[in-house]
């Protein structure tokens, strides 16, 4: 019997101290980590590694990275030793050429929108691991492309765990008092959703085309957490159920939208 295909995951993961919390978010995640079949390797893409080039972390025991301030030294003081996969690296290698992708051995590790979610997900951080990089000298429907590409992976086990937040302005965030979520934020948010099982031409997909949205560029003054959606939706063959296992608004203007494919 053929192993299940595995799922393809976009995961909203907003404030890290969801890292330490227990909130409608973060039980969402774990419920995803109990219920889902169980991979043999995970690709993660984060909003959080945004480069020149694309990169894929092939060291055998990465580093957990801590890449932010002003937060409680227990969240610095959280780690997650999931071991790498340098086999799984080069299998990226091999997939996405011509496209040249750099082995890391050593400068990036897991950021905290790659370990702040699978903590959660698989708390024993016993799952290979590989995170790969955005490149920001791309065009979104490239990164659209890309999950296509990188869908051959959900049939061999892997499972892809794209994350950001597809509204996300902190500009704009109210960390205290009245949180009501902006009304461009909402709309902006309501657009994705109506548009997630959008099929058609890449080049002409309205979330690729997001920054025409009215409030697309207020909801995202930088493509580095909407992008990882885009892998994901390029990784659904468009007859897979696809779902929304949690969803909400925090600090005015940061979508919590979580996507499932598969």
């Amino acid at each position: 019997m053929s192993a299940p295909r595995m799922p393809a995951l976009f995961l909203g993961h907003g404030n890290p101290m969801n890292a330490l919390q227990d909130n409608v978010y973060t039980r969402a995640w774990g419920k995803l980590g109990d219920t889902l079949p169980r991979p043999k390797a995970i690709v993660s893409i984060s909003a959080h590694w945004f480069t020149r080039g694309t990169g894929v972390t092939a060291m055998e025991t990465p580093q957990t990275i801590h890449d932010f301030g002003g937060f409680p030294q227990a969240l610095h003081d959280v780690h997650y030793p999931a071991p790498g996969s340098p086999a799984l690296a080069q299998r990226l290698v091999d997939l996405l050429s011509p496209l040249p992708v750099t082995l890391d051995h050593e400068a990036w590790g897991f950021d905290h929108g790659s370990w702040g979610v699978l903590i959660k997900m698989y708390p024993n951080a016993d799952i290979p691991m590989v995170q790969l990089s955005i490149d920001s000298t791309k065009p979104a429907a490239w990164h659209m492309e890309m999950g296509r590409k990188l869908a051959a992976l959900r049939d061999e086990g892997v499972m892809i765990v794209a994350s950001g937040n597809v509204v996300h302005n902190l500009r704009t965030a109210r960390w205290h008092g009245d949180t009501t979520p902006f009304p461009w934020a909402v709309a902006f948010n309501d657009f994705v959703k109506q548009n997630l099982t959008w099929q058609g031409p890449v080049e002409q997909h309205p979330l690729v085309n997001y920054l025409d949205h009215d409030s697309g560029s207020l909801a995202n003054p930088t493509p580095d957490h909407f992008l990882p959606l885009l892998y994901v939706l390029g990784a659904w063959d468009g007859n897979e159920p696809l779902s929304i296992p949690v969803e909400g608004m925090e600090m005015a203007s940061i979508s919590m939208l979580s996507v499932q494919v598969g």
